[in-house]
């Protein structure tokens, strides 16, 4: 299976956790703010007990540091906590690393990290939170996939399962959503399309 997978759907919880790798997904992304250490390792550690013997991915968003005390394999962060980041910690605990952008400087640090992904967003607009950069709009992918060669591409921000596949028609490898998910009113079977949407066929 690719890492990240193209549906990369990123929730709050393990609640949410639980339910999507149930249904197979094989990319997750835990994204819980503002948590102390000890909350923030107690909630890893459920979490990779939660995707122990699924096809699930569990990506940890932002606590690398419980991501390696925990024996997770996949770690995302942002540009603040890349900046504060031990990425040799990271790699010596053989864990891959995700790193957030939204604009060209932005990607140069990302890029100094050597990253097995990067994240481009937002490309349409978005509602979940407060954001300082305009949407990046199509044709950006299509940028951003030349600027980092073979290293796999994944569009954030506003994604439904059309703006999805534009997303993927543009040059992304992964579609990563977070509302269109959390927030639909029969969220399995939004998941259910989104798999259906995003499988690769021969």
């Amino acid at each position: 299976m690719p890492y990240p997978d193209r549906f990369y759907p990123v929730v709050d919880s393990i609640a949410w956790l639980k339910r999507l790798a149930a249904l197979g997904v094989g990319t997750v992304q835990l994204r819980a703010k503002d948590l102390n250490d000890a909350d923030a390792r107690t909630l890893v550690r459920e979490a990779v007990a939660a995707t122990k013997g699924t096809a699930t991915k569990l990506v940890v968003n932002d606590y690398w540091r419980a991501a390696i005390d925990a024996g997770a394999q996949h770690v995302h962060l942002g540009q603040e906590d890349l900046a504060d980041a031990d990425v040799k910690a990271i790699r010596r605990a053989g864990l891959l690393l995700g790193v957030s952008t939204h604009d060209r400087a932005e990607l140069e640090k990302g890029l100094a990290a050597d990253p097995d992904y990067v994240a481009l967003g937002p490309i349409y607009p978005t509602l979940l939170k407060k954001m300082p950069w305009a949407p990046q709009g199509l044709d950006r992918i299509g940028e951003w996939k030349k600027l980092i060669g073979n290293k796999p591409l994944v569009a954030i921000g506003g994604l439904t399962v059309e703006r999805a596949k534009l997303c993927l028609a543009a040059g992304a490898d992964s579609a990563a959503v977070v509302g269109d998910i959390v927030n639909h009113a029969d969220p399995m079977g939004q998941t259910k399309a989104w798999l259906a949407a995003t499988r690769v066929t021969a």
